[in-house]
């Protein structure tokens, strides 16, 4: 499919861009999806015309899953073991589904997060782009 090339909206900020990223939308334009597949890039926008395959995702996005997965299910774990009198077995058929569900639902979010980062910063092959800003009236 042949992009239909035209004029982002360029985001603002840097955090904007990362929004865009993680709901899996073009950080550049915010229009057309960023992901073909689960977690398998567009090689360009269909919207803007962005080339994607620059970004090195790599491992970060299961790295910053599996850092939220453990800080948001310890205090949940620690309240299981010190609150409730359950078995470790229970504990673990709990919490190791919880987990793992966890984990493959912020997959995607933080490769598109990862993703924007790159892009947003110039990194690994991206051109470094900023929304023109308006023109401030004088103060006085």
């Amino acid at each position: 499919m042949i992009p239909t090339v035209c004029s982002p909206a360029l985001p603002a900020t840097f955090w904007r861009a990362i929004q865009r990223g993680v709901r899996g939308r073009c950080p550049r334009c915010g229009e057309a999806p960023l992901f073909r597949k689960w977690l398998k890039s567009q090689e360009l926008c269909a919207h803007c015309g962005q080339d994607w395959s620059h970004h090195r995702a790599d491992d970060f996005p299961a790295y910053i899953a599996m850092l939220l997965t453990g800080h948001l299910l310890a205090p949940v774990m620690i309240a299981l073991t010190l609150d409730l009198d359950l078995s470790p077995a229970v504990i673990l058929t709990l919490l190791l589904p919880t987990a793992v569900a966890m984990m493959l639902a912020m997959l995607g979010p933080a490769k598109g997060a990862v993703i924007a980062a790159q892009w947003w910063h110039g990194l690994h092959g991206f051109t470094r782009e900023r929304a023109a800003l308006a023109p401030q009236s004088p103060s006085q």
